[in-house]
């Protein structure tokens, strides 16, 4: 599902203007990045959590040029869904 269509179903099932619909779709997804910009995870009861995940240091290999780089420790952003989310999900595809 795109973002567009996911907009779309929004708009169908609330009756909502897909204009307005899209403001607050584009308007979630921002207030995520920056929470998680900021080094703040996002709790979403029921549906799961958007977090900051730290990887420490190591050494990869660059086989075109058959030399070890150090890859730096970073901050990458990740989403672990609820329990609920992950039983349904885990019932209905087969």
């Amino acid at each position: 599902m795109t973002k567009a269509e996911l907009i779309a179903e929004i708009a169908k099932k609330t009756g909502i203007e897909k204009v307005a619909v899209q403001a607050t779709v584009e308007a979630f997804m921002e207030s995520i990045k920056k929470t998680l910009a900021n080094n703040e995870n996002v709790y979403l009861r029921g549906f799961g959590s958007f977090i900051v995940k730290h990887r420490a240091e190591k050494t990869g290999r660059d086989i075109s040029k058959n030399k070890s780089l150090v890859i730096p420790a970073h901050y990458i952003p990740a989403f672990k869904p609820s329990k609920m989310f992950v039983k349904e999900v885990k019932q209905s595809v087969k």
